[in-house]
């Protein structure tokens, strides 16, 4: 496990499904509107370059296209995402749902959530998720070693950047990539959580009920 400003511990699992976990000393409507709203999304998570609405539906749930710019390659696919306020201790949702089929997306179709938790001092804000693996064989032998890690790790870097946006001001495009070599605050992944606080927790089986009304 990882705790916040330490190290991740790694040990055996069964569940693949990632887990990313951060406490953010920020008022719930700051987060809510800097993680909702597309065009600031895309500032502070690295996993996209693009959110493009495209349709909301009658119950809500928004219709999305994305992209992720790799320079000589962009690739892009589809999602349907849903809002909630109603939980219990104020306690807010995101479901998701998303696919691609771009031959190059390491990531094909897949499925997670967001929980925004109230504290005494801010907002526990966590993601679980899991996907299928693109590139076919060679993704289902890569996926484990490779990218899967690698995607927990963007993941949660991006969450630092959220961290550091919300509490202090510091806009995510000052944090990115080779800027976050200069001198001055930086987002690392070693400030989240890689599984849940309460052992034996299923991450995809803790998921908020609206992410199984969502249909594609």
């Amino acid at each position: 496990m990882a705790t916040p400003g330490g190290k991740t511990r790694i040990g055996p699992r069964r569940d693949r499904a990632l887990y990313v976990e951060i406490s953010i000393r920020a008022s719930l409507e700051t987060v809510w509107e800097l993680t909702q709203d597309p065009h600031r999304h895309v500032r502070w998570d690295a996993r996209f370059s693009v959110i493009r609405p495209v349709r909301l539906r009658l119950d809500g749930a928004q219709e999305f296209e994305y992209e992720r710019g790799l320079g000589l390659h962009t690739i892009r696919g589809t999602g349907v995402s849903l809002g909630t306020r109603n939980g219990g201790g104020g306690e807010r949702t995101s479901a998701l749902v998303f696919d691609s089929r771009d031959r190059l997306s390491p990531l094909r179709k897949g499925r997670g959530y967001w929980r925004y938790i109230p504290t005494s001092d801010g907002v526990r804000f966590l993601t679980g998720f899991d996907y299928e693996p693109g590139w076919g064989a060679l993704g289902r032998v890569l996926d484990p070693l490779l990218v899967r890690p690698f995607v927990w790790w963007l993941t949660a870097r991006s969450f630092d950047r959220l961290r550091l946006w919300a509490e202090e001001g510091v806009a995510p495009e000052r944090t990115a990539w080779w800027r976050a070599l200069r001198p001055g605050p930086r987002p690392r992944a070693r400030r989240c959580l890689s599984r849940p606080p309460v052992r034996g927790s299923e991450i995809m089986r803790d998921a908020p009920p609206s992410l199984a009304g969502i249909e594609r």
